[in-house]
């Protein structure tokens, strides 16, 4: 059934002739008639970063409400409905109160040119100006120094999480270029963290932020260190005995927990009440669906992962070494990511692919497409009509595990209508 949410965010869309179109005028113009809510929010965490950060920000915020703090949180995309982007008090904003408030915006904006996520945005602060609560986390949609999340005033924390290729039709077609996007996050900022990184980025971050106090560094003796302040180390091997293994999957996870218990440990130095105690507990239950989420579905098992980019194929092809389950997969992605390169990496550890054209996704590969690339790398590839005539087909075969990837609104799709 289509809502009256659902129709506001379908015009939203269509408020300007770009999808995307990084700036930050045109939500500066909306905030200023707003009265500024950007300006009256609790202390934030601010991340970036190509992979990583809702897993990071899921840890920070499960730390932070097992020790009593009340929390506002903004990601994106969403899985299934809009409402999971804007969590009020650490739960997600009532469906009357989210629809007042997208009112009120297109209200006060008056069809003005702005993109979806600029005006979303400003929704997200407006409900935020309105609630206290302790923290806020900030998940920013794309890149850093343009993105709209990144025109708030000031940060208590601001985290760069894992950076590879990806969007380079908007942030560059080299790390470098990217980083340098990423890293435009930090500005007036009391605390910086960068996750574990590749060499090359690793160093070029380190001479970027050499001159900016307070950065806490994921190096490559898995171990964080301070610069231009106080020592600080977080030992590796310590993480690994306090979290165990975490419920989310992959080698990855563990590096995202001990961003977020970094985050935890700079707070507990800055007088907030964070209680060693609670620190496994908060790692090992935290939940991020649709990144490596296995699902017991009848008779088989379901990894649901909405990787789209190299890295986080080179991350799931590390869990399927690991796992050594050689599921047969479901794939569907948008044709502005690189379909071929996807598949090549995780060739040596599936079984057989179904390719799938993302339902209701007019820029997604075709099934037609995706054979085409499949046929190239040799794998054994099925076409079935739909999803509903996949889902037959490979509940009827012997192999116990299926792989769902290439998009998280693939992901979104599944499990709203099959799980």
């Amino acid at each position: 059934m289509v809502t009256k949410t659902d129709q506001l965010l379908k015009e939203f869309i269509n408020l300007h002739p770009k999808y995307i179109d990084l700036s930050l005028n045109r939500l500066k113009y909306l905030l200023k008639k707003l009265g500024n809510p950007h300006n009256n929010l609790p202390p934030t965490i601010h991340i970036a970063g190509t992979n990583g950060k809702g897993s990071t920000l899921s840890f920070i915020k499960n730390i932070l409400e097992n020790n009593n703090y009340s929390i506002h949180t903004y990601t994106s995309p969403h899985l299934e409905k809009f409402s999971e982007r804007i969590h009020i008090n650490s739960k997600q904003v009532n469906a009357n109160r989210l629809l007042r408030s997208l009112e009120y915006i297109k209200k006060i904006n008056q069809k003005k040119p702005i993109t979806f996520f600029e005006i979303t945005t400003a929704a997200a602060f407006h409900l935020f100006s309105k609630h206290k609560a302790d923290f806020l986390i900030l998940e920013t949609g794309l890149g850093g120094r343009l993105d709209a999340t990144n025109i708030i005033p000031k940060k208590l924390i601001s985290i760069i999480t894992s950076i590879g290729i990806d969007h380079e039709e908007f942030l560059g077609n080299t790390l470098k270029k990217i980083a340098i996007e990423k890293l435009g996050i930090i500005k007036n900022t009391k605390n910086v963290i960068i996750a574990k990184q590749n060499k090359e980025v690793d160093k070029f971050i380190l001479e970027k932020l050499k001159n900016q106090k307070n950065v806490h560094h994921f190096n490559h003796d898995y171990k964080f260190k301070s610069i231009n302040s106080k020592q600080f180390v977080f030992k590796f091997q310590k993480i690994e005995k306090i979290i165990r293994r975490p419920l989310l999957q992959g080698i990855h996870q563990i590096e995202n927990a001990s961003t977020a218990l970094t985050a935890a440990m700079i707070l507990k130095k800055n007088n907030f009440n964070i209680k060693l105690s609670s620190l496994g507990k908060s790692i090992y239950n935290t939940k991020w669906p649709g990144r490596i989420e296995k699902v017991k579905f009848k008779n088989k098992y379901i990894i649901l992962d909405g990787s789209h980019n190299l890295a986080g194929a080179e991350k799931l092809n590390q869990y399927l070494k690991e796992s050594n389950a050689r599921p047969n997969v479901i794939f569907g992605m948008l044709n502005n990511k690189k379909a071929f390169e996807f598949l090549s990496i995780l060739k040596k550890n599936i079984d057989t692919l179904y390719p799938i054209k993302i339902p209701d996704e007019k820029n997604a590969y075709t099934q037609e497409e995706i054979y085409n690339i499949s046929k190239e790398l040799h794998l054994i590839t099925v076409i079935k009509k739909n999803l509903g005539t996949i889902n037959q087909s490979l509940m009827n075969k012997s192999n116990k595990y299926i792989l769902i990837t290439g998009s998280l609104y693939l992901i979104g799709k599944i499990r709203k209508n099959y799980l």
